[in-house]
């Protein structure tokens, strides 16, 4: 049990750790960059006469090194200090992002150009992601872990609702080169802040890079948990790619208003996982592993509506649910995974799940393109519903998943076996 002295040290919030308050600070000023990127990359492709075959070559070469790096980035950040690691990574993002608002304003940018700074940026998320993960753990007291996550997750999600409309009147206005250049800036002052936090290199890590590697995958392994919610994540996760960001857009083509439907569904979406950031800063559940899991299912919601051929009416409130689902379970999911994971593992640990869930982006929209050659668009759609569903069912089979639950300040950080 804690002395009275120790209690009365203990800060009410995470707001109250000055470090906790630079992270937080670093997120935000990241998020306004972050979310205008996206349109802008894709303008970038287009004014240089590019087409969809040279943006997916752009998105994919973004997207490798997140995969390929990620265990990397997970060794990494299990052995140095993460403050030093996330300031590199910013760094790199910001020097990339910079310099690819340089080449597309002088109109020098190509797809070769754009694709090689997308894996520049996608190399510095490789590595930032893992010791992310671990420094909040480092940073805020165990019992306040699920606030600290979804104070994280707060300035990133309300960003979100605006900030693809704000990044598409830079772009219309000013080109795409400004929207990219400030998103570099952003970077760059997240790069200094993160670097102040002077975390120390977690303990423990002290073996060669092979042998980390090798007692990283047997705690994965070890660990039923984790293992079967990132094999469910993986599936869950390519069926709501599937049908949401692939397949929604050309459902609301063909049997909504277009674009104006689908951008209003979008926008439920994200009032969805702003709403469930704000729910998880009040409820508290014991329960956090199997309240991630049941609430991943609610992804199932506007997928069904959509293939049901329901009127606009229900599929707003469906993607809302979606939402508020989507953002309890990261929630939970990220404080039960700080809490049952010791500090030291938590980078490899991070990335090995990391890993899993990437691997669906590429699976899901690969799958979807043959599934849509046998089956008409709502069939898919039903199918990546039902997946989902199946994906959330039979996790919550899994009977070490009732025994991860909210540990208090007064207990042990253990591992669950």
């Amino acid at each position: 049990m804690r002395t009275a002295a120790e209690t009365s040290t203990t800060p009410r919030t995470p707001l109250r750790v000055a470090a906790f308050r630079r992270f937080v600070s670093a997120s935000l000023i990241s998020a306004t960059g972050s979310a205008m990127a996206p349109l802008a990359l894709a303008y970038s492709v287009i004014e240089q006469g590019g087409g969809a075959g040279s943006l997916g070559l752009v998105l994919t070469t973004s997207t490798v090194p997140t995969i390929v790096f990620l265990i990397a980035g997970g060794l990494f950040a299990d052995r140095v200090s993460r403050s030093r690691l996330l300031f590199l990574g910013n760094l790199l993002a910001a020097g990339a992002q910079g310099t690819l608002a340089v080449t597309v304003a002088t109109g020098h940018a190509t797809t070769a150009s754009i694709a090689a700074c997308g894996f520049a940026s996608g190399t510095a998320a490789s590595f930032t992601v893992p010791a992310a993960q671990g420094a909040v753990a480092q940073i805020v007291p165990a019992e306040h872990l699920q606030q600290a996550n979804a104070l994280l997750r707060l300035p990133g999600n309300a960003v979100r609702v605006l900030g693809p409309a704000v990044g598409g009147i830079v772009v219309a206005a000013s080109g795409a080169a400004w929207a990219l250049a400030w998103d570099a800036c952003t970077f760059a002052v997240a790069a200094v802040l993160l670097l102040g936090l002077r975390l120390g290199a977690p303990v423990g890590a002290t073996a060669g890079v092979l042998a980390d590697l090798r007692a990283g995958w047997t705690g994965f392994w070890s660990r039923t948990w984790l293992w079967t919610y990132t094999a469910a994540g993986t599936v869950l996760v390519a069926a709501w790619l599937a049908g949401f960001q692939l397949l929604g857009p050309l459902v609301a083509a063909r049997h909504y208003a277009g674009a104006r439907d689908w951008g209003l569904v979008q926008a439920a979406f994200a009032s969805g996982l702003l709403a469930g950031t704000l729910v998880c800063l009040r409820w508290r559940p014991y329960r956090l592993l199997t309240v991630a899991i049941a609430a991943s299912g609610a992804l199932a919601l506007p997928l069904a509506a959509l293939a049901w051929d329901r009127p606009l009416s229900l599929v707003l409130p469906a993607a809302l649910l979606a939402g508020i689902g989507l953002d309890v379970a990261i929630v939970a999911w990220t404080t039960a995974f700080q809490q049952h994971v010791p500090p030291a593992e938590q980078g490899r640990m991070s990335a090995f799940n990391g890993v899993g869930e990437r691997l669906a982006i590429p699976l899901g929209y690969l799958v979807t393109a043959l599934a849509t050659r046998a089956w008409d668009d709502q069939g898919v759609l039903w199918a990546c519903a039902g997946l989902i569903g199946a994906a959330a069912a039979l996790n919550l089979c899994v009977p070490q998943t009732y025994r991860v639950n909210r540990l208090t300040g007064d207990e042990r950080l253990e591992a669950t076996g």
